[in-house]
């Protein structure tokens, strides 16, 4: 069997054979049509032809079979036989048997439809297979390098944070028409291209529930795949192989050899990007979410999820688009949690003590330190905290430091009383505390201070000037600003 990831050798346009001078070939008969496409080149003498040809070859001959005295019924006949066995052009050497073409072999392939090429005394026909099978290397090599490009494209749109459009956006693109991603109730869930007309639309979802699976049927019941023509359209529709009952349809107007591959690698990107991924079962995580709402401890449900001890991941997509839900799942697919929420500008993501945090493309990332259920929300700060230092330094992935600090000396009670002391002026402005919060993580960095909470530096300026006045201390003393940094810390 052929392998599915590499295209077939695309066929060559019979003009393409017959643009080169080096030949000399010249079509005297049949259709000048240019969707007319060679496959092979084969060379046969026999009068009936048709047990030895698979289907799209270009047939030479020197007329060798011919008997003397044939008249039109004869020509008939071979002709016939040609277009039946699937002959794309009949290619007729003139000398050494004959001067001239036949009048009579002309007529024929003229009435049935087939190209029919002269070959000159000084073109072989090992020349003109040559000549086919260079032009379908070229053909082929350009396929495989819009293939390459193809799957380069798409894998660099899912990594984007807005995966699963970008990746439907890409495949029309490289099909020249419209790709459409079916959700489990059959409806459409987003799309991209070209609408193909009201006709192929409808056909199209019809196609998507012929390889859908019911859930009630084993699961090789029915086709990962089907295809039809619709209105000149080019259907194909793809079951996800995530058992979810996606489905990826395609719609367009013509289908090259390399189609199949590019569709075929951008179903599994969305099987991917559409799949749950979890350490627990759905059932488990039901569980768990009913017990919290019902008042349990967080300690009492972490079991639950797969783990007792979970790291917080706070994640932000690269550029100004605030994260969609499929965004976050796929942020949460990369991170191998589901356990997502979408907050504002923000994904955070509960991810196993256990499981490595790589930084993701088109992602800014802040990781906390692992924690206990009943340290979560001070982990959800943490991670808050590393992703304003990742963006304001402009770094993919920022981790929390695990490592004990001097604060950990301090009885806690203590030190939340005297952290409330000290910040009392500026707590009833979030946006005071946020900024001195940031300008000191960021060693009073005024641009970056800026860049993080995305305001002007001016602002930043004000508002730690305001700071200063409200607190009355001076920023510019090392002792204080440790201080209000370890106070900030408590907070």
């Amino acid at each position: 069997m052929p392998d599915p990831t590499v295209p077939p050798t695309p066929p060559v346009a019979l003009d393409a054979l017959l643009a080169r001078a080096d030949l000399g070939l010249r079509r005297i008969a049949g259709p000048a049509d240019p969707a007319v496409v060679v496959h092979w080149a084969h060379t046969s003498e026999m009068a009936d032809p048709y047990p030895y040809l698979l289907g799209g070859e270009l047939l030479l001959s020197a007329g060798v079979h011919i008997p003397d005295g044939a008249g039109a019924g004869y020509f008939d006949a071979y002709v016939s036989r040609i277009v039946a066995a699937g002959g794309a052009a009949l290619g007729f050497g003139v000398a050494p048997v004959h001067d001239t073409v036949p009048g009579a072999l002309v007529e024929a392939c003229e009435m049935h439809g087939l190209p029919l090429l002269e070959v000159p005394p000084r073109t072989t026909f090992s020349a003109v297979a040559r000549a086919l099978w260079q032009l379908m290397a070229q053909a082929r090599t350009a396929e495989l390098r819009r293939v390459t490009e193809a799957q380069q494209s798409l894998a660099t749109a899912a990594a984007r944070p807005d995966p699963v459009p970008a990746v439907l956006q890409q495949l029309a693109r490289r099909l020249g028409g419209r790709a459409v991603l079916y959700g489990p109730e059959g409806t459409p869930v987003a799309g991209a291209g070209p609408d193909p007309g009201a006709e192929a639309r409808t056909a199209l979802a019809k196609l998507a529930e012929v390889v859908r699976p019911s859930g009630q049927e084993p699961s090789d019941a029915r086709p990962s795949s089907a295809s039809d023509t619709v209105a000149g359209v080019r259907l194909v529709a793809h079951a996800l192989g995530n058992g979810e009952g996606f489905v990826l349809g395609t719609a367009a107007p013509q289908r090259d050899a390399g189609d199949h591959t590019i569709a075929s690698v951008a179903a599994v990107l969305l099987s991917l990007l559409t799949g749950e991924r979890h350490g627990g079962s759905g059932a488990d995580r039901s569980s768990a979410l009913v017990r919290l709402l019902l008042g349990a401890a967080p300690s009492e449900v972490a079991p639950l999820l797969g783990g007792d001890r979970w790291r917080v991941v706070r994640g932000r997509p690269d550029g100004r688009a605030a994260p969609d839900p499929v965004a976050a799942s796929a942020l949460g697919a990369a991170l191998g949690s589901s356990l997502v929420d979408v907050a504002g500008e923000v994904v955070r993501v509960l991810v196993p003590d256990g499981r490595t945090v790589e930084r993701v493309p088109g992602w800014t990332l802040g990781v906390s330190a692992a924690a206990a259920p009943r340290d979560w929300p001070a982990a959800d700060a943490q991670a808050s905290r590393a992703l304003a230092r990742a963006r304001a330094t402009r770094t993919p992935l920022l981790r929390h430091g695990d490592r004990p600090a001097l604060t950990d000396l301090v009885p806690p009670h203590d030190a939340d009383a005297h952290a409330r002391a000290l910040l009392a002026p500026i707590e009833r402005s979030p946006a005071l505390v946020d900024t001195l919060r940031t300008w000191l993580s960021l060693h009073g960095s005024w641009d970056r201070t800026a860049v993080a909470l995305d305001v002007h530096r001016n602002t930043v300026r004000q508002r730690v000037a305001r700071c200063a006045a409200l607190l009355d201390t001076d920023l510019d003393d090392p002792d204080v600003r440790m201080e209000l940094w370890f106070a900030l810390r408590r907070t």
